[in-house]
């Protein structure tokens, strides 16, 4: 294919973020930025499914590729993408056009600057997902971290200097030791390309260190235990469109990491180090849930949540079987799907109260009907309820768990029952009860652009639920060849 159909993918929001930039900033030009913004974003979804409709399922090889000189000798600039990482594209060009729609209530102003910061974080992540060179990757990686940076630091609540701060240093600072890596790597092979370090592997002497310094950076981005603690933060003072792009793609390019790099490159470190990831992901996934539990602040709580379902993703990728790291994609998209519907959810009454504690609520499915039915699918997707995305990655990873550690997948299933505890008594002291609060007689049910969006979410939540064959077909060749290269690896050493 002659058409660059990934670097138009990478640069089109960026474009649109340009064309913003050198539009006067106005009140009465507001809705055209809006517009602007969200044409782009329209656009880059459906060539992104165009991009899906090209891709051949039935090989594990890189498709799409594109590679230019950059530097001499040194990098290139190279992307592509396999049955891995199109499911990550698709998801960002998804998300994106939803959360410049969700600007209608929740930012009042410098809105232009805004959209300018989502649409180049859009590329950034995009980027990440596209990138076969470990210098590209680290740049598009890094680079994410300013838009988001702003958004938390401009728009967010009371606490957003110190929250943008944290989130800023922990996760730039965790990145620090991957850089160095990157360089060491460079060093041992000559080439920083992912397509050729597959191919001739790194020596297994250097392998445990190179591991440990890709795992500083994509344990705090995931976030595992104990370095999560910027999450919760990030997520109570950023607006609701941050909080939905955090928790539905940016947190996926670190599962999309260990994937990618930590089993492809280093397989016999991954191997010494799965005891460790293991110990991490059932802690994450028990102890963030009973904290999850304790929460007053919604969105508390469903951060604390994220940090519970991403210790499912860290699980199910190190268990090296077919139905773990399936489980582990699947369950990283569900989890883009539900979380960021269950951010606008409380988007949505905040709007209406400028209260996100549960405590102000209770006895509202009388007034807001139509928000408490989706409201309730997305609060059952949460818990892995059967018909719906959540079940099926949470499904696959406990088999592949099973097979191969039975007592950490018993422990690790502990985590659905609390789980189910903390996400049913949310919505049940949210929605049920008595009316105790009369302010909110005064609220008004979904409108048409929050209806919109909801239901754009609820429709994939519902159909991946009961039919996740299109997800499964995309990465079952890839997600297979992953692993026989990786035992083929560990068989000689390499």
């Amino acid at each position: 294919m002659n058409f660059p159909i990934l670097s138009s993918l990478i640069l089109l929001p960026s474009i649109g973020a340009l064309f913003l930039f050198f539009t006067k900033s106005d009140k009465k030009n507001n809705f055209t930025g809006k517009y602007v913004a969200l044409f782009t974003s329209a656009v880059n979804f459906f060539l992104s499914i165009y991009l899906w409709i090209l891709f051949d399922p039935t090989t594990s090889e890189f498709q799409f590729v594109e590679e230019r000189i950059w530097i001499k000798d040194l990098i290139n600039y190279k992307v592509g993408v396999d049955g891995i990482s199109i499911l990550f594209i698709l998801l960002t060009t998804f998300i994106t056009p939803l959360c410049i729609i969700s600007v209608n209530n929740s930012i009042k102003e410098r809105l232009s600057e805004f959209l300018i910061a989502v649409l180049i974080m859009e590329s950034f992540m995009i980027g990440v997902f596209c990138s076969l060179d470990l210098v590209i990757f680290y740049l598009f990686f890094e680079a994410g971290l300013i838009p988001m940076f702003l958004i938390i630091g401009i728009w967010g609540g009371a606490r957003r200097v110190y929250s943008a701060f944290k989130f800023f240093l922990y996760t730039l600072l965790g990145s620090v030791l991957m850089l160095v890596a990157i360089i060491t790597i460079y060093w041992l092979n000559g080439t920083t390309d992912v397509v050729e370090l597959y191919n001739s592997g790194i020596d297994i002497k250097y392998q445990n260190l190179l591991w440990l310094a890709f795992f500083s950076s994509f344990a705090v981005k995931t976030p595992m235990w104990p370095v999560h603690t910027w999450l919760p933060d990030a997520h109570v003072e950023a607006p609701t469109a941050g909080s939905v792009l955090l928790a539905a793609i940016l947190l996926k390019m670190a599962g999309y990491g260990f994937i990618r790099f930590s089993l492809g490159l280093f397989p016999a470190a991954s191997e010494i180090f799965t005891p460790l990831i293991y110990t991490l992901s059932v802690i994450a996934i028990i102890f963030t849930s009973f904290i999850a539990l304790m929460q007053e602040d919604m969105k508390k709580l469903i951060a604390y949540s994220s940090v519970a379902h991403m210790g499912y993703v860290t699980l199910g990728i190190f268990t090296i079987q077919q139905q773990g790291i399936e489980g582990s994609i699947i369950q990283m998209i569900s989890h883009g799907l539900v979380s960021a519907a269950l951010f606008l959810c409380v988007g949505v009454v905040y709007d209406r109260m400028h209260s996100r504690l549960i405590n102000t609520y209770g006895g509202i499915v009388s007034i807001i009907p139509k928000y408490s039915i989706l409201f309730m699918l997305f609060t059952l997707a949460a818990l892995g309820l059967p018909g719906t995305s959540g079940f099926v990655g949470e499904f696959l990873i406990l088999m592949g768990a099973f097979k191969d550690n039975f007592l950490v997948a018993v422990i690790a299933s502990l985590g659905v029952i609390i789980g189910a505890a903390y996400m049913l008594w949310l919505y049940k002291r949210v929605v049920f009860g008595k009316l105790i609060n009369t302010d909110l007689k005064q609220m008004f049910d979904l409108n048409r652009s929050e209806l919109f969006i909801l239901s754009c979410l609820a429709v994939p939540t519902l159909f991946f639920g009961f039919y996740p064959d299109p997800l499964i077909n995309t990465i079952e060749v890839s997600i297979s060849d992953l692993i026989d290269q990786y035992n083929f690896k560990l068989a000689s050493k390499t």
